[in-house]
């Protein structure tokens, strides 16, 4: 079987896969997540997540206090969005920058998001099913969110949406807000973080 191709390399740490299809007279069958794609290992998967959203709904952004951290694998299963990781590791080479990629039923493309990164996706058509393997359970009290339309971070969502946002989305901090006020987790726990997955496995 054809595992997913090399990785396309995004914000540090962060990875993009290709992944193959098998279509036949039945349909078509897919593996979007294989670990020997990644060259090592990832990480032992805590929990599962789907979200179905409408268009125009922004999910994000989203990051986690680490430590404890959680690194993402995501993918779509159902419709179209625009994904969008965004670098808070303060002290990272890539610090404040993004990557957006369009993620899709048809092509199913994947993303590997580590620890300390933001996240954030744009579905650009209805029933849009996202799916997410979670390194660590989550835990409301880690949860941390950035304002999506904050003008530093001057992300690239879609000015033609009607963008239908979560009340704790639209009241979240600013990055300087966040800077200022010691939330954003740091590139060298992060870092330490991915190192110890990767020992453990």
């Amino acid at each position: 079987m054809t595992i997913p191709s090399a990785p396309r390399k995004l914000v540090a740490g962060a990875l993009a896969f290709d992944t193959p299809a098998f279509p036949d007279e039945r349909g078509v069958f897919r593996t979007p997540f294989r670990s020997s794609a990644f060259g090592r290992p990832l990480f032992p998967v805590a929990q599962v997540n789907f979200s179905v959203s409408r268009r125009g709904a922004v999910r994000g952004l989203h990051y986690t206090v680490t430590p404890p951290g959680t690194a993402k694998y995501v993918y779509c299963l159902h419709g179209r969005a625009l994904d969008i990781i965004v670098d808070l590791r303060v002290g990272s080479p890539t610090f404040g920058r993004y990557d957006a990629v369009e993620l899709d039923q048809e092509r199913c493309p994947a993303l590997y998001l580590p620890f300390g990164v933001g996240h954030l996706f744009v579905a650009l058509e209805d029933d849009t099913v996202m799916n997410y393997l979670l390194s660590l359970e989550y835990r409301p009290e880690n949860e941390l969110a950035l304002a999506p339309f904050d003008p530093q971070l001057a992300l690239p969502i879609p000015a033609d949406i009607d963008p239908i946002l979560s009340p704790r989305d639209q009241a979240a901090p600013s990055l300087a807000e966040a800077l200022d006020a010691g939330l954003l987790p740091g590139y060298a726990a992060c870092r330490a973080l991915e190192e110890r997955y990767s020992a453990c496995q």
